[in-house]
């Protein structure tokens, strides 16, 4: 078959199956299979899948109509101009996640981060990113899941940042110390089971749950992280969190007593992280 009418065969499929983007996740998926880029795509129509080509492309766009994430297939998902291993043991990185990486530096230009602890770090973005932007910090990443901290070290290792990331397993920051860090940074799960039923079937079914929900309103962790947070920052560090935009309010009544509390909104006015300073 013509690489040309297997990926017009393989869009049919993912529309036939509500597949959003139906041609990106076909060309994404040849990319993939063929190890080539999408320039190639484009100039060799023509080209003649060999037997196994097919087979294997067929098979990865059988996976993706199921609902299961590209990246996931690939194992791969970039990240603030890095590459990220994936594997269903973490949370796929997302572009609203770089808002918690701009509100970090912008506010490094008035405030020294010299301690950093990123909460929840599933495949280590977060603390990847910031290593590299903050070259002066030091980096404590924390997560329950041994799986995810496994992928999170392979990610440090791939950027030659394991010298500055340790990884620690931790219910939050429960096996951190108090008043040891000039920052903590967290992507938690904001969203509430209230709300299953609105979420995307492929972050629903295929990602880490543990990651994705927390509690009837998507507030359980956050009331328990901010506390924490507390307690592990030094008088006037910083804590810096990603937020779902219909929890706002709730988690500023969280951090009540906090002082400088912002919130970052992205070019379509959503609120996405929330920031606040330990008073001194």
């Amino acid at each position: 078959m013509r690489l040309d009418a297997a990926l017009r065969r393989a869009v049919r499929t993912l529309e036939a199956n509500d597949v959003g983007s139906p041609r990106m996740n076909a060309e994404t998926l040849a990319m993939f299979v063929l190890g080539v880029d999408r320039a190639y795509l484009y100039a060799h129509p023509e080209r003649k899948l060999t037997a196994d080509e097919e087979n294997r492309y067929n098979a990865t766009i059988t996976e993706r109509a199921s609902g299961k994430p590209s990246q996931y297939i690939t194992g791969h998902q970039e990240f603030w101009g890095l590459d990220f291993i994936v594997t269903p043991a973490v949370l796929i990185p997302r572009p609203e996640t770089e808002h918690v990486i701009e509100t970090v530096l912008e506010l490094a230009k008035a405030r020294a981060f010299r301690r950093v602890a990123d909460v929840g770090t599933g495949s280590g973005c977060i603390a990847v990113a910031l290593a590299r932007e903050l070259p002066q910090a030091e980096f404590t990443a924390v997560d329950i899941s041994r799986p995810a901290l496994e992928i999170a070290r392979a990610n440090a290792a791939r950027h030659q940042f394991e010298r500055r990331i340790r990884f620690l397993e931790s219910d939050l920051l429960a096996a951190l110390p108090h008043d040891a860090f000039d920052l903590v940074v967290s992507n938690p799960p904001y969203v509430g089971e209230n709300e299953r039923d609105k979420v995307q079937k492929q972050v629903r079914d295929f990602e880490p749950k543990m990651a994705v929900f927390s509690g009837e309103q998507g507030l359980d962790i956050y009331g328990r992280l901010i506390p924490q947070a507390r307690a592990a920052l030094v008088p006037g560090g910083t804590v810096v969190m990603e937020m779902g935009f219909s929890i706002e309010q709730a988690v500023r009544d969280l951090l009540a007593g906090w002082r400088n509390v912002s919130v970052t909104h992205d070019l379509q006015g959503i609120p996405r992280v929330i920031a606040a300073q330990k008073p001194a």
